[in-house]
């Protein structure tokens, strides 16, 4: 069946657009003209997020805050294995990947660490990413308050993410 969804989905849009007598072609390269200005418009807070990205991990910045972060990740029962990872991960989803691959190489597919680091890369969000790409399409400058509410929610994602596994894994 799913072999035949998208030839019978472009048949439905010819055989719509013929009865409504649309231009098929026409529409379809104002369509890309539009992709292409919103790749315009929003390239540039994506380059200045790659290049931030990739000075904040090679400053060594990431492993001063994870040293910084451990003791209080302890507290709260959160792996300090996984810092890296919620550092990361607001910023860049490649990243937070590659992190994720060095805790499950290093700990175990089955590790506490691992089953953390693997539940925030499902659940949790690459915030600065989303933010520069969807406020910049939109042209909206002032992300103050959205930029907060993500951040406390990615916060509060991160705690209950290390305590759920913990009661799950029954350590």
């Amino acid at each position: 069946m799913t072999d035949y969804i998208i030839p019978v989905l472009t048949v439905g849009i010819l055989v719509y657009a013929s009865i409504k007598k649309v231009d098929v072609f026409k529409a379809f390269c104002e369509g890309a003209s539009d992709g292409l200005k919103t790749c315009a418009d929003i390239l540039p807070a994506l380059v200045l997020l790659i290049v931030c990205v990739g000075m904040f991990r090679a400053s060594g910045a990431v492993e001063a805050l994870t040293e910084l972060l451990k003791p209080l990740c302890r507290a709260i029962s959160f792996p300090p294995e996984a810092i890296s990872l919620v550092i990361l991960r607001p910023f860049s989803g490649s990243g937070a990947m590659a992190v994720y691959n060095e805790i499950a190489s290093a700990n175990g597919a089955d590790s506490f660490a691992e089953r953390v680091a693997a539940t925030l890369i499902g659940s949790s969000e690459t915030t600065f990413y989303t933010i520069a790409v969807y406020f910049s399409a939109v042209k909206a400058k002032k992300t103050r308050h959205a930029t907060a509410a993500a951040l406390t929610a990615d916060c509060t994602a991160w705690i209950v993410c290390g305590m759920t596994v913990k009661l799950l894994m029954g350590e």
